[in-house]
């Protein structure tokens, strides 16, 4: 069974009939949002960033939200497939264990645990990020406007309430509460913006671990980071809140390893159907997702996904035992990638719909 599913919009599908695909064309690459789902890309990052792309040097932007962020400032450090590796084995062995009488831990806890362990994986790096020769990170945070600007016990679900009513009667309209708030390294944001209230923000050492913690801080699991450096004051969340998976105008060719073909652009959209089909914003984009039926004979049917931690609350061991073994299966869709990208045949390639 194939592992891996290639997709691509009508002008993507056309250039790789034209030219077929090489290192040098990608201009973008996006990172979603998706928690324990973006462990299973892992080979395809080390394979990406260790042995295909070094073939080029073209600037390559890359867009990241959540994990997303996560990997794509990782694939900005020197000697980026260990990085990768540690990554992969920092997310997997993450533990927060409730205190006691407590089902789950607070989320005061895990910010400060993850805040630790961003420390720690990026406190002394952080410059091989942002001065990166070919790289240009761009990290997606969501920043709360009016009640939503300061976390509260009760402002906080209201205004998420009101944010999830404005969305569900159209996207832009939950820019009331809530705006993209994007801290770049350098240069310009690859991709238009006037599908949503935006502001770009520059990345620097004194933004860099709470821009990525934000862009990580779910809401009621992880705090809100509240004042950025550098950036217009208030609270910022995940930037999957307005970017789940980063459905946006991109401009050049886009590579987009994804754990699934469906580009959903909000997390607040994931019960609106009708809002995951492809549009023009992804004509220039391929996707790289794994083939359902293959993620069928994973361990317990599905791809790794945040309800494991609570299905594995108190069993670290199992956890880890079945993630590891989902990502180790997941060799397979670089394999399948590499061995393509050697004689790229259209006719293995999908509409995106």
């Amino acid at each position: 069974m194939k592992a891996l599913d290639i997709f691509a919009g009508p002008r993507a599908l056309a250039h790789i009939k034209e030219q077929g695909l090489a290192p040098s064309h990608i201009a973008v690459i996006p990172g979603a949002a998706g928690g324990p789902k973006g462990l299973i890309l892992g080979p395809i990052d080390r394979f990406l960033w260790g042995q295909w792309l070094p073939q080029s040097q073209q600037t390559i932007d890359l867009v990241g939200a959540s994990i997303g962020a996560w990997r794509m400032a990782t694939a900005c450090l020197n000697q980026p497939v260990q990085a990768f590796e540690r990554l992969e084995r920092d997310y997997i062995h993450q533990h927060y264990a409730p205190p006691p009488g407590q089902k789950r831990p607070s989320a005061q806890q895990v910010s400060d645990a993850f805040g630790q362990s961003l420390q720690s994986f990026y406190g002394t790096r952080m410059g091989e990020v942002l001065k990166h020769l070919r790289f240009r990170l761009h990290v997606v945070t969501s920043r709360g406007k009016h009640i939503l600007h300061r976390e509260h016990p009760l402002g906080t679900p209201l205004g998420y309430a009101g944010a999830f009513l404005s969305n569900a009667w159209h996207r832009k309209a939950m820019g009331a509460w809530l705006e993209r708030v994007v801290f770049s390294s350098r240069g310009g944001l690859p991709f238009a913006v006037d599908d949503y209230p935006t502001q770009q923000v520059f990345l620097t050492e004194h933004n860099f671990l709470p821009a990525v913690q934000a862009s990580c801080a779910i809401p009621f699991v992880l705090q809100a980071v509240h004042d950025i450096p550098g950036a217009p004051t208030g609270a910022y969340w995940d930037g999957g809140i307005t970017d789940y998976h980063l459905h946006l105008a991109y401009q050049g060719l886009v590579l987009y390893p994804h754990f699934q073909s469906a580009v959903v652009p909000g997390w607040l959209d994931k019960s609106l159907k009708w809002r995951h089909k492809a549009t023009p914003f992804l004509d220039h984009t391929i996707v790289l997702a794994p083939n359902p039926e293959w993620v069928k004979t994973l361990p317990n049917g599905k791809l790794p996904d945040r309800s494991d931690f609570t299905t594995y609350a108190t069993d670290l061991p199992g956890r880890v035992k079945v993630w590891t073994q989902a990502v180790s299966a997941s060799e397979q869709l670089a394999e399948e990638f590499a061995r393509w990208c050697e004689s790229p045949d259209p006719a293995r390639v999908q509409a995106l719909a």
